[in-house]
């Protein structure tokens, strides 16, 4: 399929639809659903868009989390390719291994351009937060998420080495 335009959008019913098909080609895919939200089971759908704003918020957000705010990338047809969730402050554990946007694409629509888009129109929505300095992380096998970081202005800082071994590589973005 070729690269429609995009923009991201608010969560919403207007969106359901399309929204829940996203999730379940995912689910269908059996790979890891990045960013951590999309993983949320989107039934009843009102619950998971009020628990979305809530997140916003910062209303009822578990001890040791941030407040983040979710965005859904959308075509022209109105198609649901992809997802970020973007948190307003670094933790600890978003210092080391999370950053301050996690995106995704959907499985069928990679190689499109499309983590390209999201991240550029991720760092306008941190600038609009006033976050100045934005870091986005990678696993240092995904080389696609890091070229799509470079491409944005990516400055890599030193890289984080989870429990586990993973490698984290993390850059910084000025805005």
């Amino acid at each position: 399929m070729s690269k429609e335009k995009v923009r991201l959008v608010k969560p919403s019913a207007q969106y359901k639809e399309a929204y829940v098909a996203f999730y379940e080609d995912w689910v269908a895919s059996g790979e890891s659903m990045v960013p951590w939200v999309i993983s949320k089971e989107p039934y009843p759908f009102e619950e998971m868009l009020a628990f979305l704003e809530r997140s916003e918020q910062g209303i009822d957000i578990p001890e040791g989390w941030v407040r983040d705010s979710t965005y859904w990338l959308v075509t022209e047809s109105d198609r649901v390719v992809g997802a970020v969730n973007i948190r307003h402050e670094l933790n600890e554990k978003l210092f080391h291994s999370g950053g301050h946007i996690g995106y995704g694409v959907r499985p069928g629509e990679r190689q499109n351009g499309y983590g390209a888009e999201i991240l550029k129109l991720s760092l306008e929505i941190t600038k609009n937060l006033g976050i100045t300095k934005v870091l986005v992380v990678c696993d240092a096998h995904n080389e696609a998420s890091r070229r799509v970081i470079l491409r944005n202005g990516g400055i890599q800082d030193q890289d984080y080495v989870e429990p586990d071994g993973n490698i984290v590589e993390r850059f910084w973005i000025g805005n």
